[in-house]
Formats: structure tokens, sequence, C-alpha cells
């Protein structure tokens, strides 16, 4: 994927990485306009304060959608190969962006992933072990970037689990609260 083809890399101060792609490609963020991953996504940007109506209106924001796992989810749960597999190109993409302020980590898979990125580069994880709801509320950090682990917005559970659902508008408001107050902003 050239990203410059989607967004200018530097606008990019928020990276918000999911689990894996969709069951099918013309699902994902880029490539739909009403798959769950992006009436889910918008829904959870509106709840969280924000006048989006499209994808493009997210990157707009300066927020950037990935995933950790570039193919679907094979079964219930994810394989550790699989993950492996994408992670060196995951740590590749998060390098595409310089002006990164915010990576949003939403659901175990990304956390995983992005714990194997800080353990080759920092010897250590940067999300400790430990359930979701337990953690997220202290303060993680990755050179200089502020790290939320979250929840997953893309699937069905996100409808129907709603203290996940307002846990992730929650990590999104303060992903933006923390972009404005770094560039002096008080929108």
């Amino acid at each position: 994927m050239q990203y410059q083809e989607i967004v200018n890399c530097k606008s990019v101060t928020i990276l918000m990485i999911a689990e894996a792609m969709p069951e099918r490609e013309e699902e994902y963020f880029y490539s739909s306009r009403d798959s769950l991953f992006v009436l889910n996504t918008l829904s959870a940007f509106r709840q969280a304060g924000c006048a989006v109506n499209t994808i493009e209106d997210i990157l707009a924001l300066g927020v950037f959608l990935t995933v950790a796992v570039k193919e679907p989810r094979p079964g219930t749960s994810m394989p550790r190969a699989l993950i492996e597999k994408y992670n060196v190109l995951l740590e590749q993409e998060i390098a595409q962006f310089p002006n990164l302020k915010v990576i949003l980590l939403m659901g175990d898979v990304a956390i995983q992933s992005f714990n194997m990125i800080a353990r080759r580069n920092d010897g250590k994880r940067c999300i400790p072990s430990g359930s979701t709801y337990k953690i997220r509320t202290q303060q993680f950090f990755y050179q200089n970037m502020r790290v939320f682990p979250s929840y997953l917005q893309t699937g069905k559970n996100f409808l129907i689990e709603k203290a996940k659902q307002r846990m992730v508008i929650e990590d999104i408001q303060n992903a933006l609260q923390i972009v404005r107050m770094e560039s002096g902003s008080n929108e």
C-alpha cells in the first residue's frame, strides 16, 4: 500500500491499529463506505464528538487506520505465527508517520503485535499483560508517543458490548485531546 496515495504521512498524528483485515478485502477501511469496519469506526468517532461522515473525514483529523495482521483472522483465535508474519510490516508502517503522537491499539492482537515491536526495539513490552479494562487507565509510552490499549471497534461485538464501546470512545477522545494539547489548540 502506498500511504502517500491515501494521506500525507506528515499530517498523521494518531495511528489506530485494529486486529486483522476483514473477511473480504473490499470491506477494509479504505475500500468501503458501508462495511462494519467503516460504520463502527465512524460511529465511534461521532460518539467521541467528531463530525465525521467518511473515512476521509477521519483522515482529515490526522488519524490513520490500519490493521496489525494484513489478512483475515483464520478462526476464533489469532495464531501467534500470523501476528509474527506481519509484525515487521506493521513496524515499517508505523515508521512512515514521523509526527505520530498517539497509537491506539484496538484489541488483543494489536496489543500483542505492538508489544513484539517494543520488545524488539526496547527490550521490553510497552503494554503489560492483564485485562485491558484493568490496565487501560494507566499511561503507556513508546518512543515519546502515548499508547492506549483499547478494544476492537470493527466487529459485531462493538455494537453489543456497550461498556467496551464507551471505553473506545473515551480512548479516542483522550487521543484527540493529547494531540490538541501538544499542538497548542483548544478546539
